[in-house]
């Protein structure tokens, strides 16, 4: 490309130059026609071929530096562009390997957080077991404390008709006499049938006292067992309020889509249930007071959340229909 630029410019450089040296010899030719006569002889111009040489020397040393400079530039360039693909690539590489750093990272910190969150699952369901089998055998000592009462009560009842049955024999023995001896001497010891009176109410009168007692003491002994098993049976309910509550709670947990605006606040809701065989299904979820955002978070989260599990004790499971929970992310 550079040689035919060449010799076109050798080419132009040689045509100039005739042009010129034949308007430089018309020029003369002219002015020469008109100053002298025609039989002078007409001065001749001379190309030096050694001139056009070196001239033509000239432009092929500028044009071969023109194209050393270009090379050199272009050379130049083509380095510049290898060094900043080089950067380029080693950026690309550096953010890659970061990225990969990064998501390296973040996968493993969402592996700590879910096996966070299964170990607290797991803890919070061996709590709720313990506290199951804790309120089980709350239940069998209460139980068995009812059926030993109801034993006692039982034995005291059966203790105080035996005496009962004794006392009227007693009773009924003593009259008999009482009635022989009377008959045998009624008239003739009127003064002993009245001692014998008097001695016979008395008697009536301690028995019948002893008899009170003792029903007093058998009353009293049933309504002091009552009052226990009744604040047994309080305990129970309270108790199982409380772990079934604790469950609805996590449930709703488990649905519930946390946020970081939601640390540290909190919201009351109610919740109504129907019951659908063993279990209940959500009826109505109505938030009562709290943070408006949590407030709706979680009624969604009641909403998402299918079956209910409910107690075999009717009383229990009647009160669970009807409760209100408080929803605090933790």
């Amino acid at each position: 490309m550079l040689n035919k630029e060449y010799k076109s410019a050798v080419l132009i450089s040689l045509v100039l130059h005739i042009v010129l040296f034949v308007l430089l010899l018309g020029g003369s030719w002219f002015s020469d026609s008109k100053k002298k006569p025609q039989h002078q002889m007409v001065e001749a111009v001379v190309i030096d071929p050694k001139a056009i040489e070196k001239q033509a020397k000239s432009i092929n040393k500028q044009r071969d530096a023109a194209k050393k400079a270009e090379q050199q530039r272009v050379e130049k360039l083509r380095e510049q562009a290898e060094r900043l693909e080089q950067q380029r690539k080693k950026e690309e590489e550096r953010l890659r390997k970061q990225q990969e750093q990064k998501v390296l990272a973040d996968k493993q910190a969402r592996e700590e957080e879910k096996n966070r969150q299964l170990a607290e699952k797991k803890k919070k369901a061996d709590e709720e077991q313990a506290k199951l089998k804790k309120a089980q055998a709350e239940k069998a000592e209460a139980d068995r404390k009812a059926k030993e009462a109801l034993a006692a009560k039982a034995a005291a009842e059966k203790k105080a008709a035996e005496q009962a049955k004794v006392d009227a024999k007693a009773k009924a023995d003593a009259k008999a006499k009482a009635d022989a001896k009377a008959k045998a001497a009624a008239k003739a010891k009127a003064d002993a049938k009245a001692k014998a009176d008097a001695a016979k109410k008395a008697k009536l009168a301690r028995e019948k006292e002893a008899q009170e007692a003792a029903l007093n003491d058998i009353f009293s002994g049933l309504e002091s067992e009552t009052e226990q098993i009744s604040s047994a049976r309080q305990k129970y309910m309270v108790s199982e309020l409380d772990r079934y509550g604790s469950i609805y709670k996590q449930m709703i947990q488990e649905k519930l889509l946390t946020e970081d605006s939601f640390r540290g606040k909190s919201c009351k809701i109610n919740i109504r249930l129907v019951q659908a065989g063993k279990d209940a299904i959500l009826s109505k979820v109505t938030p009562m007071n709290g943070d408006s955002a949590l407030c709706s978070a979680a009624k969604r989260a009641v909403a998402q959340v299918g079956n209910f599990p409910l107690p075999a004790d009717k009383e229990v499971a009647d009160k669970l229909k009807n409760i209100d929970l408080i929803v605090a992310p933790e």
